[in-house]
């Protein structure tokens, strides 16, 4: 296993550690297996693997090597799983290498699309829906529309929705196209304790809120909503010593964890029924996830509006109303969270990356 490549986890969820906002999985577009948005809770939740699992590399060895301003990345705001890839593109500083390409959190069940741009289209791909890029990878290919991804814009194909592989690739294969002064987010000494770690987070967190979410059955729901508050309180004793969850800076495991935390109190207590306790109520855990949303590259990247949007009024088998409720409150995410006491940069060794972009500022509605 070369570089920064990784195999899933064993288990009853290997066949799942590939997955993103994809197939049978959650917030799917089109899928003919997943049957729509209408049905969601409807049948035992299990995610899917991505199908486009090609790796955009330093030598180009799957084809796709890197190259400054040769691919676009698609992403939702809404999406935990795309969110990550915001993130390391922003703390590694590859804005100018890597474009970006923002859906309308509200998807049919045809493909995320294009409607935030003028005319409804891409500027960049020139497309209306995500599905045209996958189309063009594959005639009449009959999965889920899934985001993350990331299109090379000469010939419009999908590349890869592989989200696991996507980050650690963005971190490693990507380097010489990081700013100077990015931050080591995966590095070399600490991988094996930040695959562990991250692995967990994985399948009872990040996928542990869809698992209850999405559950079919009163003890499928029990399970899945166990496991996730018993890995939360493992984490947050975890985290009461350290600011990070892995060595004195921020690593992929942070990145990770923070995506499903920050949706937390505003998607996943009420909709998907994660209600033991809210984020601000463990106090370790919620001043954690403050310090991630006050760092450069985390908050500035999150959406509450795209987020409560998304999943409010897609997930009709569950909220078949669509009302999206006015709270929770998001004044409490600028207050301080005195976490820099427990030492540890944010950055380790490099720096904070730059202001955001023009034109990639989250909008005012979107914002505490």
């Amino acid at each position: 296993m070369s570089g920064a490549e990784r195999e899933p986890t064993g288990g009853p969820e290997a066949d799942e550690s590939g997955a993103g906002e994809n197939g049978a999985g959650a917030d799917s577009a089109g899928s003919e297996e997943a049957g729509g948005n209408a049905t969601y809770g409807k049948k035992p939740f299990k995610r899917s693997r991505s199908h486009f699992a090609d790796r955009v590399t330093a030598d180009g060895r799957d084809g796709w090597p890197v190259e400054a301003g040769r691919y676009r990345l698609v992403v939702s705001r809404a999406c935990p799983w795309a969110s990550r890839a915001l993130i390391s593109r922003r703390l590694l500083g590859l804005e100018d290498a890597l474009s970006l390409a923002v859906t309308d959190p509200i998807q049919d069940d045809r493909s995320w699309r294009f409607t935030l741009d003028p005319d409804d289209r891409d500027p960049v791909l020139g497309i209306r829906y995500l599905s045209e890029a996958y189309d063009a990878r594959e005639t009449g290919y009959p999965g889920g529309v899934s985001v993350p991804a990331i299109v090379d814009v000469p010939s419009g194909r999908l590349v890869t929705n592989d989200y696991q592989q996507m980050t650690l690739d963005l971190a490693t294969e990507w380097k010489d196209l990081h700013r100077p002064g990015a931050p080591d987010l995966y590095p070399e000494a600490l991988r094996d304790e930040i695959d562990t770690v991250m692995d967990g987070i994985y399948r009872d967190v990040n996928n542990g809120v869809y698992r209850s979410g999405f559950a079919s059955s009163q003890s499928e729901y029990e399970t899945a909503c166990r496991d996730v508050f018993r890995r939360l309180e493992e984490t947050s004793r975890r985290l009461a010593d350290r600011r990070y969850l892995v060595g004195d800076s921020i690593t992929e495991a942070d990145i990770r964890l923070f995506t499903t935390l920050v949706r937390f109190d505003a998607v996943y207590h009420g909709h998907f029924k994660c209600n033991r306790w809210k984020l601000t109520e463990d106090p370790v855990l919620w001043a954690y996830a403050r310090d991630l949303y006050q760092t450069p590259g985390f908050g500035d990247t999150v959406d509450f509006d795209h987020i409560k949007r998304h999943y409010y009024e897609v997930h009709t088998g569950i909220n078949p109303t669509g009302i999206v409720p006015l709270g929770p409150d998001l004044g409490g995410w600028l207050t301080p969270h005195h976490r820099e006491r427990l030492g540890g940069s944010p950055f380790g060794k490099g720096t904070a990356p730059g202001p955001v972009p023009e034109g990639e500022e989250v909008p005012e509605a979107g914002r505490p």
